[in-house]
């Protein structure tokens, strides 16, 4: 197998990716870098957690290291679009270490946040943005930035962009950019809205498929646990209560936000991520779940893409998603990096037609259960001892003005929950990827010991339990240590429950994020 060296990326940056723990390229990086090194455009497919973000930041620094172009102000010399202020923040973890090595300037620039320290930064001069279209569009109208001295540009997840709508004002960027410049793009797939970019803007392009379209990773392994209504909340807590990272997936922000509180309420720590959130309520919920000290991670497909989180051992759609590719992106969320994970899909009696076509459209065949509380395959799923933890007092004090949440005072009506941390894997590396505005969680945790036997019981609401001693969720067969410590303060309701999940939403409806 081919070094990073033998790849032609520079031995600076081949020793600070050793010092990351990463000495092999991954497949994608491997058939990308030898050609994006020499200045050819790319076109990079792999799905998610193929490590697509060291096969575009290794030759930006590279190449922009080697061409000594002095900064200038308001001029960055390399533009990398995302679609989501989360996947751009951990582009930008993944890359400062190495833009640092070689004296490079990197910035972020995206909406939810005030403006000026980004205009400062533009104003100050940087080697390499890091951005979402439509801030970025805003910076240049009001004229704090322009992309004439761009040499490089990258579109990461083109097709997600492609998806929400942003292909018009990424057109509108690129053709700001030098037409001779460098130009990458990175997708899982590379049809209908990508293709439009990829004509108009590449030139003679190289392109490297990895793998299909359509296909989940053969570490993973894809369960469907068919239950009654009254009996989705149960199940879905019996699973969560496990040791180890999981992120469940909803169709709608008010539908992550209600099922947070719930398993709160149930003793189950939680944090949700969707687009009602505030961007430092989105920052500190992410690096809850990335620190451990919120173990769940309850999300709409805001999540399903570039979310790097290390250890995600289980992914549940509580909501099965319409699309085929959404399960395919949400499911990524495990199983990344070579590692194995497990993908659970809670289906009830009127979805079954609507989960047999999707799990067929995404080329997977699951194993389906008929499982109800208590049943012997959730603790093999989920290994390990169910701990519950009492959910936190609830703040009679109105909500800060400012929209989030007091220090150590839980907010009302609200499911945004505190936190700190950061998550790792190769497309996140140990030197970056925590998330800005970051709170330390406040106090401990209160536990006591429930066993498996009363599994049925504790996810209808049990308030306490014990983590001390409990085996890890097995990762590959092999036990994972838990990680985390402090409590994470969350406003939760007490009404609701089993009821309010159990109404839930037909696959077919209208995606919310």
């Amino acid at each position: 197998m081919s070094s990073f060296i033998d790849l032609g990326v520079p031995t600076e940056l081949a020793e600070v990716l050793a010092g990351l723990g990463i000495s092999s390229p991954f497949p994608i990086q491997a058939a990308t870098l030898p050609d994006s090194l020499a200045g050819r455009d790319v076109l990079g497919r792999g799905r998610t957690g193929s490590g697509k973000t060291y096969a575009f930041v290794l030759p930006v620094v590279a190449r922009l290291a080697a061409s000594r172009t002095p900064r200038r102000p308001g001029r960055p010399r390399a533009l990398i679009l995302a679609p989501t202020r989360e996947l751009a923040t951990q582009i930008d973890a993944t890359l400062a270490p190495l833009a640092a090595a070689m004296g490079l300037r990197t910035l972020t620039v995206f909406g939810g946040v005030g403006p000026n320290p980004q205009i400062k930064g533009l104003k100050a001069g940087v080697d390499v943005v890091v951005a979402c279209p439509g801030r970025l569009a805003d910076h240049l109208q009001s004229g704090h930035a322009s992309l004439d001295a761009v040499e490089i540009t990258v579109l990461d997840e083109a097709d997600h962009m492609a998806d929400l709508g942003f292909l018009p004002v990424v057109r509108r960027l690129m053709d700001a950019t030098p037409r001779d410049g460098q130009r990458m793009l990175f997708s899982a797939t590379l049809d209908g809205g990508v293709d439009v970019l990829v004509q108009r803007f590449m030139r003679k392009p190289v392109t490297h498929h990895v793998d299909a379209a359509a296909e989940a990773p053969v570490e993973m392994a894809h369960h469907v646990l068919h239950v009654q209504h009254d009996d989705r909340f149960p199940v879905l807590v019996d699973l969560v209560a496990a040791p180890g990272r999981t992120v469940v997936f909803t169709r709608t922000k008010r539908r992550a936000k209600t099922l947070t509180r719930q398993l709160v309420a149930a003793g189950v720590p939680a944090v949700e991520l969707h687009g009602n959130l505030a961007q430092n309520a989105r920052n500190r919920n992410l690096s809850a779940f990335s620190d451990g000290s919120a173990q769940t991670l309850v999300a709409t497909d805001i999540a399903a893409r570039g979310i790097h989180v290390d250890d995600v051992a289980l992914v549940i759609h509580a909501d099965p998603p319409v699309e085929h590719k959404a399960y395919l992106h949400r499911s990524g969320r495990t199983a990344r990096a070579g590692a194995q994970g497990t993908v659970v899909t809670l289906m009830t009696d009127d979805q079954q037609g609507d989960v047999r076509d999707l799990t067929r459209k995404a080329g997977i065949k699951p194993t389906t259960t008929k499982a109800r509380p208590g049943h012997p395959l959730l603790a093999q799923l989920a290994p390990g001892e169910r701990s519950f933890t009492p959910p936190p007092a609830v703040s009679a004090e109105p909500a800060a003005s400012s929209g989030e949440a007091r220090p150590g005072r839980p907010r009302r009506g609200r499911g945004a929950s505190r936190p700190a941390g950061g998550g790792h894997d190769q497309s996140a590396p140990k030197g970056g990827g925590r998330a800005q505005s970051e709170v330390p969680a406040q106090g401990s945790r209160s536990q006591g010991s429930r066993s498996q036997g009363s599994r049925s019981q504790a996810a209808r609401g049990a308030q306490s339990g014990t983590r001390s001693g409990q085996p890890a969720r097995a990762q590959g067969g092999q036990p994972r240590s838990r990680r985390g410590g402090g409590s994470t303060p969350v406003h939760t309701s007490q009404s609701g429950g089993a009821a309010a999940f159990s109404a839930g939403t037909r696959v077919g409806g209208r995606r919310s994020r």
